[in-house]
């Protein structure tokens, strides 16, 4: 893949998921379930889609294109658990990290998430709150991928 493709593209495949997430108090970080998430490329490279299948079956997909007039992603997300659809909007920062922010409807607390760049043995990603309107971040969950198979 090239261009802005190649920005999403570079998670197509099918993944194992280790997850962790933080208390509810934030004393610790506490191993999650996990679950398997699969992306693939649409129409020729028009899209990016994946799924997101966790082990305690609240299923989820998006839907990624490049909006080329705003240099940024606009992703729809959809989870069986929840009603309605999420529009997010993400772009590549400088790292080569992909930041998520959601756009409609506005979560409460505020939250981003943060795909890292891809490493030999695959890659990480990072949600984060924030309580006082985007001065500041802290994660809550945290999942690292390799490869399936």
């Amino acid at each position: 893949m090239e261009g802005p493709l190649a920005q999403f593209g570079r998670y197509i495949g099918d993944w194992n998921i280790e997850d962790s997430s933080l208390a509810q108090d934030g004393s610790a970080w506490q191993e999650g379930q996990g679950a398997r998430w699969i992306f693939s490329c649409l129409g020729n490279g028009t899209g990016i889609q994946d799924f997101w299948l966790p082990t305690n079956g609240n299923v989820g997909t998006n839907l990624r294109t490049y909006n080329a007039e705003t240099g940024k992603w606009d992703i729809v997300w959809a989870i069986n658990a929840t009603p309605g659809l999420t529009h997010i909007e993400a772009e590549q920062d400088a790292g080569g990290n992909i930041v998520m922010n959601y756009i409609a409807p506005i979560p409460s607390p505020l939250r981003r998430i943060t795909f890292f760049s891809p490493d030999d043995e695959g890659w990480s990603w990072q949600l984060e709150y924030s309580n006082d309107g985007g001065e500041t971040w802290f994660a809550v969950y945290k999942i690292r991928a390799t490869p399936l198979g």
